[in-house]
C-alpha cells in the first residue's frame, strides 16, 4: 500500500500540520485566534468535510504537482482523492488539472471547480465522496455556458436543491455566473456583462502597493477582477455574490435562477443591493445569516452583520496576507488561510515574492456555520 504521507513530506508541499493547535491573538477585536496548519504553497481553495478533514486545491500560479490535498484529523497530509487523480498520471481514470473553488456538502461529497487553464482542458465539476471514498459525479462545462476567457474561480452548492452556482470572472466586460443542474448536467451562464458581476474601476492595494500586471508589450496594466466572491444561506433562498473588485454584495432569489421562464431582462433585473463591502476575493455566511469578508486590502477578516447590513472589520492582523478560502468546520469556527496572492509572480513582473509558510487559521464567528460552506 502507497504511503501518501511520506510521498507527500517528500515533495515538500506541506511544512507541517499542527497536532495541537497552536492559540494566537488578532489585534482587531481580541478575538483569540488559532493556527491550524502551515502550507509551503499556496492555497487557492478549501473546505471541510463533516468528519473535520480540511480539503485544499493548491493555486495553480504555483505550478505544483498536485492539485488538491487532504490533511486529516490526525494530521497525515495525503493526495485528494488520491496521487493518480490528483496529478494526473497515466492511467487514472481521470485528471485534476486547475481547481480553485471547493465546497463539501452535508453528505460528504467534495465538490471541487476545476477551471482547466493549466491544460487548457474543459471547465468540469467532479465530486467525490468522501464517506465511500469514490467518484460521485463529473460534470463538464462546455460552451454557451463557458466562453474562451472564461476562468471558472468559486462555487456555491445549493443545500436544498440539486444545484451548483458558479462564479466566472472571464476577461472582465464578460464576467457571468453559471447555474448548473446536478442531476441533469446541463449548465448555462447568466448575467453576463451585468454591472452585479463585472469590475469596478478600484485600485487594489496592499501595504500601500497597488496590483499590477506587466503586459507583454512592457506596459503595466491594474487587473479588475470580476465574479468572485459566492456564497448561499443555509436555506438556500438567496445567493450573495458581486465582482472582487468591487464595493458592493449583491443578492439574488435562487427561484430566481432556476426559472427557465424567466427571460434575460427579467433575470436581469431580480438582484438586489444587499450591503456595502470592500474588495474581496471570498465569503461565507453563518447560521444567522451574518456574512464574513476576506478583506484582502486591510488584512482582515470582515462581517455583514444580517441586522445592520453594514461592513465592519471583525478580525485583523499582519499576517493575514490575502485571506481567503472562508469555510466553516465541523466545530463550527470560521476557517479561512493567508495565500500571500498579491506576491505571487503574475503581479510582480513574473517574480515569485511568496514566503513560506502560507498559514491557515480559525476563529470564532459570531454564530456557527454550515460544514464546508
Amino acid at each position: 500500500m502507497i504511503n501518501y504521507r511520506i510521498i507527500f513530506l517528500l515533495l515538500c508541499l506541506i511544512i507541517s500540520s499542527s497536532g495541537a493547535d497552536a492559540q494566537l491573538f488578532g489585534r482587531g477585536g481580541g478575538i483569540s485566534l488559532t493556527e491550524v496548519a502551515k502550507l509551503t504553497h499556496s492555497p487557492g481553495g478549501m473546505t471541510i468535510t463533516p468528519k473535520g478533514s480540511i480539503i485544499l486545491s493548491l493555486h495553480q500560479y504555483q505550478n505544483t504537482d498536485e492539485r488538491v490535498v487532504e490533511i486529516t484529523t490526525s494530521g497525515d497530509v495525503l493526495s485528494f482523492p488520491n496521487s493518480d487523480i490528483s496529478q494526473g498520471k497515466k492511467g487514472s481514470p481521470f485528471a485534476l488539472d486547475a481547481v480553485l473553488g471547493l465546497q463539501c456538502d452535508e453528505r460528504g461529497v467534495v465538490w471541487m471547480l476545476d477551471n482547466g487553464r493549466r491544460g487548457e482542458s474543459i471547465p468540469k465539476i467532479v465530486g467525490w465522496d468522501t464517506d465511500d471514498n469514490k467518484l460521485a459525479k463529473i460534470i463538464y462545462i462546455p460552451p454557451p455556458a463557458t466562453t474562451d476567457s472564461s476562468f471558472l474561480n468559486d462555487l456555491a452548492v445549493d443545500p436544498e436543491e440539486p444545484y451548483i452556482y458558479l462564479t466566472d470572472p472571464a476577461s472582465g466586460k464578460d464576467a457571468a455566473l453559471i447555474i448548473v443542474n446536478i442531476e441533469t448536467g446541463s449548465s448555462r451562464r447568466v448575467l453576463e456583462g451585468h454591472f452585479t458581476v463585472i469590475p469596478e474601476e478600484l485600485d487594489i492595494a496592499v501595504d500601500d502597493t497597488s496590483l499590477v500586471v506587466k503586459r507583454s508589450d512592457g506596459s503595466f496594466l491594474k487587473p479588475q477582477y470580476g465574479a468572485g466572491p459566492i456564497a448561499i444561506d443555509r436555506k438556500g433562498q438567496w445567493l450573495y455574490y458581486g465582482p472582487s473588485a468591487g464595493k458592493t454584495l449583491y443578492r439574488i432569489s435562487t427561484d430566481h435562477l432556476r426559472d427557465l421562464t424567466l427571460t434575460k431582462n427579467e433575470l436581469n433585473s431580480r438582484f438586489q443591493a444587499y450591503a456595502p463591502r470592500p474588495p474581496c476575493d471570498g465569503i461565507s455566511i453563518d447560521s444567522k445569516d451574518n456574512i464574513y469578508i476576506s478583506d484582502v486590502m486591510k488584512k482582515a477578516i470582515g462581517v455583514i452583520k444580517s441586522s445592520t447590513k453594514k461592513y465592519e472589520v471583525y478580525e485583523t492582523d499582519d499576517r493575514f496576507l490575502w485571506p481567503d478560502g472562508l469555510c466553516f468546520g465541523n466545530d463550527g469556527k470560521l476557517y479561512f488561510y493567508a495565500s500571500q496572492l498579491h506576491l505571487t509572480a503574475p503581479y510582480n513582473e513574473g517574480k515569485n515574492l511568496t514566503k513560506s509558510p502560507f498559514h491557515i487559521y480559525k476563529l470564532k464567528a459570531l454564530a456557527s456555520g454550515t460544514v464546508g460552506k
